[in-house]
């Protein structure tokens, strides 16, 4: 027999347990650190840059052609792209989750590579660029002078040379980013007066700079074919790009009318200055410069915020005096701590299980044998992670730590019908071994049989929900494995080798636990022959229970992720459409001030002009970083406390609309925390529309009491100028109309021409009008155009300027004009009920032509609706067929599973009870609850099936199971319910989901322990007596499960305190 060769070889079995731990061992390590699985969808990003056009000569001209080429790659799930009135474009494509990302980015560079024949010129010099995008923000570094000895120019390009090439090569980095970029740039800044003066026009400047300012490949002298002779060889190196703005200055414009050279000094300036000034970072009340990291998939968090702390420790001894770096914030403290506390979770839960064991068992030999497989199972379990390549997160924590309760179930098991054997029989060790595992082996491995038939199925559900509950399930399924494993190896051969006659009870410890234990069976026993004197008032209740379950599964609010305390929030504003970035500038400065008010935010970073939706003046984000968590307790110093106490003081700042969000509870799906409604404009005519109708959603939208922060960032309202060329005047005056343009576009707009050296790196070179001359509307009079014929015209007598409003910012949706409406619950309410509130709202509000979609963790939480019933219906069904295929029956499957109602109910009371949502991890307790509710049905069926073989009535058979069955279905039952309690009463970070998952396990098990015991026998009798008046004809015995050897005399069942054989002292 398998489990004997282990029994007469202890230490070959020993050697097994240990290379199962080393494998752990060494592969924990090695395995990524994570708060959830990478479920966020692959993505890659395609920008391009217009220079000085307008939102919507971007749209026209350049997304919407390149998103026209982009849609239809394979496996898109939506995309969104962005047109700014910075000249900017950005397409986000997210891509079904298990795309390949690197396939994605070819297959969508193939198609903007077929649409960039249809792209303006200038779009085509600076570029469109396709790159993956790093969805995992890992932290964010603060570069500053305290003193103010440096510019943000200095230090943004410092941070460019020395610090960002550095930082992407720690291990694991996706991605480095500069906030508050001013990357060096020469700036030609022209003077129009000066200009017309000389008699030059913006376009002769463009084309001398690139002529004068031009890479040369010279060649060499004496490169072969040479003349016979010839000794020596030489490269030569002509300067031809200029290095310096005094160079630039020199450049030679044209012979001017008097003879004189007109050099560019002459009619403007040069500067070394900044690419994009379009916004403005401050870090603890100082401007300063911020880097972020980004994290690539499959790579460490943890190792990650180490590996950059350590490199920006060694990059720190090099930073010129005066500069300093500090962390803004790390997403990763909130996973550190998370894990910490999950791993604290997990140590208290083996404490209590042991407790348990040893109170019941009452031996410490007894007890030290399950104690010793816990770790078994668990760190050996990693070793299969590695295998499956999951990351220690979250969900793999809690899978382990609820396996903790499973895990001894197979060691009590062959325990308890050892010790049995020993002392009842008096046989030796060896011996008793060899016999008790004769009978229990076909039951230990139904019992896995059973458990990995709820988690095994789920591990193949596709999509963002799939991946969620797979490394849950399966982390637990492997443990239990393994588990399985041990109690045929290990188990045996250490009882064989320790256990001894007379190891169980005694002494005055264990006195009372055992009266409370026999008073409790004693109550049991005397009340559930009362209840089996009324069997249809049972059924009548438990047909309510039912009826009591269906309606919690409606009560109960729906959600997906709660939101948990990260440690940091992010702060909106929002400032009038029209101002500059110096006006938001000051609102920023305003806000430090509040936030200087709350004792719970350590430090503030954030940035003037930046916007997820975009770059506009008139926008800003702030993220503040809290204290540790161990500082705030209490519910008003959580960060769900903090953001609502912040709201009035907010309020209050009048110069802006300034709105605390949480953030996103999964990185990569979305921006903030909350819904992400996408208003859809099917028509696409007018986008005053669009934007009256945001308005509208979102003035309803705070009006609804389920609903809080109902905010766009988008509004079409901003101040714009509409230059209309009078193109039959000009065309009468000489003058093409393409140098109107181009006058107007380098003037405003800017033009890049062409690079410059400096240093070993490669700079632009941009040519525009200095700021006094177009900083009022009136200065574009002040321009002139050159005719054919020489002459120079004023500009105002071929433009005509009137004013309008217009978008900053266009985004499209799926390729609709849409508008992003952001919003988080009222305190009390679920995202699920928050959805419904805003589908309900956009029936009212939306106008004809007007749809809209969902995005971000609100469409994962949408499509993962209906999966968490498939998913539930899907363990039950398996169960099923594994119990029908065990027993031989159809008919006690069906009285086995009608105990997961009452698990079911328990958990969604209990849910409803504390006031918390029905989640992914409820869900996920609830299909792990199919297994777990199982187990003790499983066991009163078998064993009435098995007494019922030897002779018994139905209904002495079925007490006779219930008698027998009370202790150790008590002692599992208890020993799993206290694996859950760490997690039921979790603090600090990462509690949220730790609450949600253990009081729905928590709950169920308790409602379904205590009830199957008495409804499970009663719809064993009825189902028994129906299957009697079918057949016409008393049934004969149930079918025996196959785990039974053999049956016991009549009369042990009647004993209390009887093991009977096969008893495996499990609750499966």
């Amino acid at each position: 027999m398998f489990v004997d060769f282990f029994i007469r070889r202890p230490i070959f079995a020993t050697v097994c347990a240990l290379i199962i731990i080393l494998a752990g061992v060494v592969s924990i390590p090695t395995l990524p650190l994570a708060e959830y699985p990478d479920i966020s969808p692959p993505k890659v990003s395609v920008t391009s840059t217009y220079t000085g056009a307008s939102a919507e000569v971007v749209e026209s001209a350049v997304t919407t052609p390149l998103e026209q080429a982009i849609n239809g790659a394979q496996s898109i799930k939506y995309i969104t792209s962005t047109s700014g009135n910075d000249g900017t474009s950005t397409i986000n494509i997210n891509f079904d989750l298990g795309r390949d990302v690197d396939l994605a980015a070819v297959d969508v560079q193939s198609r903007i590579s077929s649409a960039q024949g249809r792209l303006p010129e200038e779009v085509k010099r600076t570029g469109v660029t396709v790159a993956k995008v790093s969805n995992s923000f890992v932290l964010a570094i603060g570069i500053l002078t305290p003193d103010d000895r440096y510019s943000s120019q200095f230090l943004s390009n410092y941070a460019d040379v020395y610090i960002k090439d550095a930082l992407k090569r720690v291990k694991g980095v996706g991605d480095v980013r500069i906030f508050g970029e001013r990357k060096y740039s020469m700036r030609i800044w022209l003077d129009p007066t000066k200009l017309v003066n000389k008699g030059v026009t913006p376009q002769d400047v463009v084309a001398a700079i690139a002529e004068q300012n031009v890479q040369v490949a010279a060649g060499q002298i004496g490169q072969a074919p040479l003349p016979p002779g010839q000794l020596f060889q030489m490269s030569i190196r002509a300067q031809g790009r200029l290095k310096n703005a005094e160079e630039f200055e020199n450049i030679i414009i044209r012979n001017g009318s008097d003879g004189q050279l007109v050099r560019l000094k002459d009619v403007g300036r040069a500067e070394l200055g900044a690419e994009d000034y379009g916004n403005v970072v401050r870090f603890r009340g100082k401007e300063a410069v911020g880097i972020g990291v980004f994290q690539r998939p499959g790579s460490n968090a943890l190792e990650i915020a180490s590996g950059v702390r350590a490199e920006m420790e060694r990059l720190a001894k090099r930073f010129p005096p005066g500069m300093k770096h500090e962390f803004a914030f790390d997403t990763t403290l909130s996973v550190r701590e998370s894990i910490k506390e999950v791993l604290i979770t997990l140590a208290q839960a083996i404490a209590l299980v042991v407790l348990v064991i040893f109170v019941f068992l009452q031996s410490w030999r007894s007890t030290l044998i399950p104690v010793i497989t816990i770790p078994v199972s668990l760190i050996g379990t990693f070793a299969v992670m590695k295998v499956l390549d999951f990351s220690i997160n979250t969900l793999t924590l809690f899978g382990i730590t609820l396996a903790t309760g499973l895990v001894v179930d197979d060691a009590i098991v062959v325990i308890e019908n050892i010790t049995r054997f020993i002392n009842e029989k008096h046989m030796p060790a060896r011996e008793a071994a060899s016999a008790a595992m004769a009978e229990v082996t076909g039951a230990v491995i139904a019992i896995s049989l059973v458990l990995g038939a709820v988690f095994v199925p789920v591990a193949f559900f596709p999509g963002t929900t799939g991946q969620l509950y797979k490394q849950f399930a399966l982390t637990i399924a492997i443990s239990v494995a393994i588990s399985t494993f041990n109690a045929l190896t290990l188990t045996p051969a250490l009882s064989a080798l320790w256990l001894k006659e007379g190891t169980h009870g005694g002494g005055k410890f264990f006195r009372p636990i055992n009266w409370v234990i026999d008073s409790t069976r004693n109550f049991y026993t005397a009340t559930l022959a009362l209840v089996l004197k009324v069997k249809p008032l049972v059924l009548i209740v438990f047909t309510l229970l039912i009826g009591g379950t269906y309606w919690l599964s409606k009560e109960v609010p729906t959600a997906f992720i709660p939101n948990e305390d990260v440690g940091y929030f992010i702060v909106i504003l929002q400032a009038p459409e029209g101002v500059s970035v110096n006006y938001t500038l000051n609102v920023l400065k305003k806000l430090e001030k509040e936030l200087d008010h709350c004792p719970e935010i350590v430090s503030s970073f954030g940035i003037a002009g930046f916007s997820f939706s975009g770059t506009n003046p008139n926008n800003g984000i702030v993220f503040c970083s809290l204290k540790p968590w161990h500082d705030r307790h209490g519910e008003e110093h959580s960060l769900g406390g903090i953001i609502n106490r912040l709201r009035g003081p907010f309020g209050a700042i009048t110069e802006a609309m300034v709105i605390p969000v949480n953030p996103p509870a999964i990185q990569g799906l979305g921006n903030f925390g909350g819904f992400a409604f996408e208003l859809q404009d099917l028509y696409g005519t007018d986008i005053g529309r669009l934007a009256q109708t945001t308005m509208q959603v979102m003035m309803q939208g705070n009006q609804d009491k389920q609903l809080r922060g109902v905010f766009s960032t988008f509004t079409a309202s901003s101040p714009q100028l509409i230059a209309e060329v009078l193109r039959d005047k000009a065309r009468a005056m000489n003058i093409l109309i393409g140098d109107i343009f181009s006058t107007l576009q380098i003037f405003l707009g800017s033009q890049y021409v062409n690079d410059f050296d400096l240093g070993n790196r490669i700079y632009r070179v941009y040519v525009q009008a200095d700021a006094l001359f177009r900083a009022n509307p009136r200065n574009i009079d002040e321009f002139y155009v050159r005719s054919q014929t020489g002459q120079m015209v004023r500009m105002s007598n071929l433009v005509k300027i009137e004013r309008t409003t217009a978008a900053q910012t266009i985004n499209h949706y799926n390729l609709f004009r849409s508008a992003e409406v952001n919003g988080s619950t009222a305190p009390g309410v679920s995202s699920g009920q928050a959805i419904a509130a805003m589908e309900s709202l956009a029936k009212r509000v939306l106008p004809q032509g007007m749809s809209y979609e969902w995005s971000g963790i609100s469409l994962e939480e949408k499509e993962s609706g209906p999966q968490g019933t498939i998913l539930f219906v899907l363990g039950i069904i398996v169960v099923f067929l594994v119990l029908a295929a065990q027993y031989e029956s159809f008919v006690d499957p069906v009285i086995i599973l009608l105990s997961v109602p009452l698990a079911m109910m328990g958990a969604l009371l209990a849910q409803y009870l504390r006031h918390l949502d029905n989640d992914v991890f409820c869900q996920i307790g609830l299909v792990m609850l199919v297994g777990l509710a199982s187990k003790n049905a499983i066991l009163i069926v078998e064993f009435a099936n098995h007494l019922k073989l030897s002779g018994l009535s139905p209904e002495e058979a079925v007490k006779g199971a219930c008698e027998t069955r009370f202790r150790p279905i008590l002692m599992t039952s208890l020993a799993f319910v206290s694996g859950i309690l760490p997690l039921v009463f979790a603090t600090g970070a990462g509690a949220a989901s730790r609450h949600s998952l253990g009081t729905a396990v928590c709950g169920g098990m308790i409602f379904s322990t205590v009830l199957s015991l008495y409804i499970v026998p009663v719809i064993y009798l009825t189902v028994g007596a129906i299957r009697e008046k079918i057949m016409g004809k008393k049934a004969g015995p149930v079918a025996a499960s196959p785990n039974i050897s053999k049956a016991p005399a009549a009369t042990e069942a009647h004993d209390p305190g009887a093991v009977e054989p096969g008893d495996d002292g499990h609750s499966n």
